[in-house]
C-alpha cells in the first residue's frame, strides 16, 4: 500500500533490502511526466531479490484517462508474472472511466489529508472530496472519500446523526455509480455497524468489500474492529494481521492491534506491543491512548497517566484522550484533577460536540456508576460510535450486572 511504499521515497536502500522489508518478490518502479493534458508513464518490473529487470513499457495517454492507464499497467504486470486474475479483479480493473484531471487531483489531496489521521486532516479531506465531486459529480471514489471523512468526524466534532447521514448518502451514491467499488461497500458497512447497529448487513458489506478487493489493507483493519466489538477476538486479531501484512510499515495499525488486544483482555500483550511501537516511533506511540486502560488494568497508574498526558498533547482537539486522562487521574486517586477534566468537557461541549460516551468514561473512572449509566444512556440516544465496544470494554465491567446496563445492551440489539 501507499503508506508503506512512500516511506522509501528518496531512499538509498538497495532493492533486495526493500523487498525483504516489505516481504515482496517483485517491485514496480516508474516515472511520470506531465505535459499539458498528456501524461507519460514508464513502468518497470524488477525481481527484488536479485535486482534484475523482468519487464518494462512506456505509456502515454490523455490526463482524463489516467485511471484507465493505471488499470492497463496493472493488467500488463499481472500478465507478465503469470498471475490469474479473479473475475472480481478483472471487473475492478475494467471499471476505470475517464476523470476530470482537476477532480482527480483534489481527490488525491483528500486522500493525503485523510491519511494524516487527525482531526484537522479529516476536515481538510472532507473539503477536498467535496471539491472533487463539484468538479466531477460521477467520480465514485470521491464519494467514498467523502463518506470516510464523515465517519471519522462523527462523534468528534459532529453529532453522529448528522455526520453518519452524510456518510451513508455518499457511500450509497458511490455504489450507485460503481457497484463493484470495494471501498464503497466498506464505507457503507461502517455506517451500518457503528451507527445503525445493523450487525448482519454490516458484516455482509465488509465481506463483499474483501471479496472485491482482498488486497485493501484498511478494509481488513476495520473489519477486525467489527469482529472485536462482537467478542470474536481470535478472528479479530487474525484479520488485523492480514491488514498489517498488506501494509507492513504502517505502524498506526499496530496501535489498533494493541487496542484489540486490550478488548480481548490480553493486557500484557497490549502493553508489550505499545512498548515496541515506542521504540520504533515515540511520537506515534504517544497518540495510542487506547492503551491507557490496559496500563490501568495492570495497576500501572503512573504509566497510564503519562501516556494519557502525551496523547492529549499530541492530539489537540480530540476529546476522548481528555476523557481517558481524567479517567486515569481518578483511578490513580487524583480526584481533583479528574473533576477538573469533567468541568473541561462540560465547557468544551458549549463550543463543539462532545460525545456522552466520553463523559461516561470519566464517570466510571470516578466510580460513579449511576452517572456513568446515565451518560451511556444518552450515548445510546445519540448513537455514539464507540458504543459498539461497550459489550467488550473492560472498564464498564462494574456495570454489567446492573439492569439498566442490560437494558442498554438490549436496546442496541447486540447479536447473541
Amino acid at each position: 500500500s501507499r503508506t508503506s511504499v512512500m516511506q522509501y521515497k528518496g531512499t538509498r536502500k538497495p532493492l533486495p533490502q526493500i523487498g525483504k522489508e516489505l516481504n515482496v518478490d517483485a517491485v514496480v518502479e516508474g516515472s511520470v511526466q506531465k505535459s499539458g493534458d498528456r501524461v507519460r508513464i514508464t513502468a518497470q518490473l524488477i525481481r527484488a531479490a536479485t535486482d534484475t529487470h523482468l519487464w518494462a513499457k512506456d505509456y502515454e495517454r490523455d490526463l482524463r484517462d489516467v485511471l484507465t492507464l493505471q488499470s492497463e499497467v496493472a493488467r500488463a504486470i499481472a500478465s507478465e508474472i503469470k498471475v490469474q486474475l479473479t473475475p472480481q479483479e478483472q471487473t475492478r480493473l475494467a471499471s476505470a472511466r475517464p476523470v476530470n484531471p482537476e477532480a482527480h487531483e483534489a481527490y488525491l489531496r483528500g486522500l493525503y489529508a485523510w491519511n494524516k489521521f487527525d482531526l484537522d486532516g479529516f476536515q481538510r479531506a472532507r473539503d477536498y472530496f467535496r471539491q472533487a465531486i463539484r468538479l466531477d459529480s460521477e467520480y465514485a471514489p470521491a464519494f467514498v472519500g467523502l463518506a470516510d471523512a464523515y465517519v471519522q468526524l462523527a462523534g468528534r466534532i459532529s453529532p453522529p446523526a448528522e455526520a453518519m447521514s452524510e456518510a451513508k448518502q455518499a457511500a450509497l451514491k458511490a455504489l450507485e455509480l460503481n457497484p463493484n467499488l470495494a471501498e464503497a461497500h466498506s464505507s457503507l458497512g461502517y455506517v451500518l455497524h457503528y451507527y445503525e447497529w445493523n450487525w448482519t448487513e454490516a458484516e455482509k458489506e465488509f465481506k463483499r468489500a474483501m471479496e472485491l478487493n482482498p488486497g485493501h489493507s484498511r478494509v481488513h483493519i476495520v473489519y477486525a474492529f467489527v469482529l472485536s466489538s462482537r467478542g470474536r477476538f481470535d478472528e479479530s486479531v487474525a484479520e488485523i494481521k492480514r491488514g498489517e501484512a498488506l501494509d507492513p510499515l504502517a505502524l498506526g495499525w499496530k496501535c489498533g492491534e494493541s487496542r484489540l488486544l486490550y478488548y480481548a483482555r490480553q493486557y500484557d500483550q497490549a502493553i508489550q506491543l505499545h512498548r515496541q511501537i515506542t521504540q520504533l516511533d515515540a511520537r506515534l506511540a504517544a497518540t495510542c491512548y487506547s492503551v491507557v486502560p490496559a496500563y490501568l488494568q495492570k495497576g500501572m497508574t503512573a504509566q497510564a497517566i503519562a501516556l494519557a498526558q502525551a496523547s492529549v498533547s499530541s492530539l489537540p482537539g480530540e476529546v476522548l484522550p481528555m476523557a481517558w486522562l481524567g479517567h486515569a487521574y481518578a483511578r490513580g486517586g487524583h480526584k481533583g484533577e479528574a473533576l477538573d477534566f469533567l468541568q473541561k468537557l462540560g465547557a468544551l461541549s458549549k463550543e463543539q460536540y462532545v460525545s456522552p460516551y466520553n463523559v461516561a468514561v470519566l464517570y466510571i473512572g470516578l466510580g460513579d456508576k449511576d452517572r456513568a449509566i446515565e451518560w451511556l444512556e444518552r450515548a445510546v440516544q445519540e448513537r455514539s460510535g464507540l458504543l459498539v465496544y461497550v459489550n467488550v470494554e473492560p472498564v464498564f465491567d462494574p456495570l454489567r450486572s446492573d439492569p439498566r446496563f442490560q437494558s442498554l445492551l438490549r436496546h442496541m440489539n447486540f447479536p447473541k
